[in-house]
């Protein structure tokens, strides 16, 4: 296998939402690999933007902002630009270095994020959301999601509402159509996005999918896939660098 080439032959299967799967799906055609695109979310605007533009009207009376994925970063940013700006001295703060990567390409620079895992649990530990006591906090998210963070701080004697800016749905997707790919490798980027994967097979497909290699970035979907069956998870760095650094190791090891 070529050194400048170190997917080629592999048959890649991406499962993120369609558009936040083209950079990644980039890097590994760049890298020789061939992409396979199988979206497991589908990623829409709010089904009540009058609830959130309300919502952002009122961002002046927060202390904070939480953001907690991309996908909440875009489309929450977009609306508040649309409203006017972000008020000045509102604290932002994110889960993950790729919605801190997104804040700072629309302009923000003073963001609270973990540097190193990236989950609620560890934004939850930075010294900066320790005393929040009478702190007023807006969480911008998806439809649904983990209650821990806004549950945490609300513990801490902060006052917590949720924006729902986007929302998650599950497409319309042939699991007979993904393993006729014959992919090396699955990446799978949310606990949500797997319980869907799994979900599509019966016993038989099962067994065939868990010999897949799973490549996913955080230790709870790792934890999940393992319980599930799947002989070979290989947890990744966060971001699309991180992902591909895991790619190349596997390939090098095991081609």
């Amino acid at each position: 296998m070529s050194p400048a080439l170190p997917l080629a032959g592999l048959s890649i299967a991406v499962t993120r939402p369609r558009e936040q799967a083209v950079q990644l799906a980039q890097h590994i055609e760049q890298a020789g690999g061939k992409v396979v695109l199988f979206p497991l979310l589908e990623i829409t605007p709010t089904a009540d933007p009058h609830k959130l533009r309300a919502l952002v009207a009122r961002l002046h009376e927060f202390d904070l902002a939480i953001f907690i994925s991309p996908n909440a970063v875009r489309y929450g940013i977009e609306t508040i630009k649309a409203a006017g700006q972000l008020p000045a001295k509102l604290k932002i703060a994110t889960v993950g270095q790729s919605s801190a990567k997104a804040l700072r390409d629309l302009g923000v620079q003073e963001i609270i994020a973990p540097q190193d895992r990236f989950d609620s649990e560890t934004l939850l530990a930075l010294p900066a959301l320790q005393n929040v006591r009478d702190w007023r906090v807006i969480i911008f998210r998806g439809n649904g999601g983990r209650e821990l963070l806004g549950d945490t701080l609300k513990a801490r004697g902060a006052t917590v509402e949720y924006a729902e800016c986007y929302q998650r749905s599950k497409p319309q997707q042939d699991s007979t159509a993904l393993l006729a790919t014959n992919p090396h490798a699955i990446i799978v980027t949310s606990s949500e996005a797997l319980g869907y994967l799994w979900d599509m097979f019966d016993e038989q497909g099962r067994i065939r999918l868990t010999s897949i290699p799973l490549f996913v970035p955080h230790a709870r979907i790792a934890n999940t896939a393992q319980r599930l069956g799947w002989h070979n998870v290989i947890k990744t760095a966060d971001g699309d660098d991180g992902v591909l650094s895991s790619l190349v190791a596997w390939a090098g090891e095991c081609y």
